[in-house]
């Protein structure tokens, strides 16, 4: 008898401590669980193993990779509805023992030990990195960070991207187009920091060049870009050759703690930070602040996250971390704000666009989802399917205000304390 999805049903309601909020489909074909709603796809008993052998989201990670799990519906409204009761209740070492103090779920947890089969912990996928001990942050583990992220493929990046090729938050406007955002943006940039012909820019984790280019096309700036990313910098560099700018803009496959040629007039690092890490953000910030000129401008376009009350107790989504951004961790605008200003900056402007990067994500699923096939032989179905899930719980997470995005425009004042700001704020609008 095909009753497995009535058993899984019963156990992770048990093991929950509330009903299941989607329906399941089993490997045997069985299905259980309220009508109407996505369905959780459990493939095979493989699933349960992962599950039990990495509670909470490592394990779901790695299930989700194989292909072991899967979501049939509506991505992100499966991703509300389960959201709360996997991601988001914790699942380090004193909560699961606090948990297993339930005798039913103890009793849960046997019956998916018998349900799973062997018990043989599955080897994870392939696309999770594996990192060597050692410090945080050096040259060396950013370059490899940097590399697990980015180094996927310019074609596959392409495909998500669309042409304009920026892998950061587009600045929406009523009917417009990706492309249409996209430009806005980086128009919004190069406003914020005035550029102004013959002026010099420094693009710190310049990307695929998008930014450059346009500042010095439409700017008449000279812009020096820096990446860590080898497949970046040889797009960016005919990108650049190819709109005859060599004369304008240099790309570099450089650490910014590398770069001795300021000063410069004004820098931007759009959604670069976020891989910095708390312990080296005053060094980035004392970076940027020695490479700009007296008066100069910096935009600093970066993911927050929410504060905690016991800020020690935050710890970077163990998915993010293995699969996604090795390495990286998120800080409250505060945090940021503050960093800043130890570094010598004055902050003139924050302005939050969180909406606009839920809207963005939510067009690169949809490419992503449209070539789907293509997607998968560029890059291969695990990364394809890291690809989706992260940027889909991503916009989940921006239109649930769990995280946002924010730009800080600063200035390096002289002693003088002349900012040339105007005086009324935002005449880049």
């Amino acid at each position: 008898m095909a009753d497995a999805a009535l058993r899984l049903e019963s156990l992770f309601g048990q093991l929950l401590g509330v009903p299941l909020p989607v329906r399941v489909r089993a490997w045997d074909g069985s299905q259980a669980g309220p009508p109407g709603t996505p369905t959780l796809i459990v493939r095979n008993r493989r699933a349960l193993r992962r599950l039990l052998f990495k509670p909470g989201e490592l394990g779901l990670a790695r299930a989700w990779v194989s292909g072991d799990l899967d979501i049939e519906g509506d991505l992100y409204s499966a991703l509300r509805l389960l959201s709360g009761l996997f991601w988001e209740r914790g699942d380090d070492a004193r909560t699961l023992a606090q948990a297993l103090r339930d005798p039913d779920v103890r009793a849960a947890v046997r019956g998916l030990v018998k349900l799973a089969g062997p018990p043989l912990p599955p080897a994870p996928p392939r696309e999770e990195i594996r990192r060597p001990r050692g410090h945080l942050h050096t040259r060396r583990t950013d370059r490899r960070a940097i590399s697990h992220h980015y180094d996927v493929g310019n074609d596959f990046y392409e495909l998500v991207l669309g042409p304009s090729m920026v892998y950061s938050c587009a600045y929406w406007d009523d009917g417009g187009t990706l492309q249409d955002a996209q430009r806005d943006k980086l128009e919004l940039v190069c406003r914020k920091l005035a550029l102004k012909p013959g002026m010099r820019l420094l693009d710190v984790g310049c990307g695929w060049g998008s930014l450059a280019v346009h500042a010095a096309r439409e700017h008449g700036v000279r812009v020096v870009g820096v990446t860590l990313s080898q497949e970046q910098a040889t797009f960016a560099r005919k990108r650049v050759a190819d709109e005859g700018m060599t004369d304008l803009v240099e790309i570099r496959v450089q650490d910014y703690r590398d770069v001795r040629d300021g000063p410069y007039d004004a820098i931007s690092s759009i959604g670069m930070a976020e891989h910095v890490g708390a312990e080296r953000y005053l060094e980035y910030a004392e970076s940027l602040h020695a490479l700009l000129r007296p008066g100069g401008r910096l935009l600093n376009h970066q993911i927050a996250r929410r504060p905690h009350h016991d800020e020690s107790a935050y710890r970077v989504n163990d998915f993010i971390d293995a699969y996604v951004f090795p390495d990286g961790e998120l800080a409250p605008i505060g945090t940021t704000v503050t960093q800043l200003e130890r570094a010598g900056f004055e902050v003139r402007d924050v302005e939050s666009i969180r909406e606009h990067y839920a809207l963005t994500l939510r067009e690169w699923v949809a490419n992503l989802e449209a070539d789907w096939a293509r997607a998968a032989q560029l890059t291969g179905p695990g990364r394809a399917r890291v690809w989706r899930l992260y940027m889909a719980a991503s916009a989940v997470s921006f239109e649930r205000n769990h995280i946002g995005v924010n730009q800080v425009l600063a200035v390096r004042t002289p002693e003088s304390g002349t900012s040339a700001m105007p005086l009324r704020a935002r005449t880049w609008n």
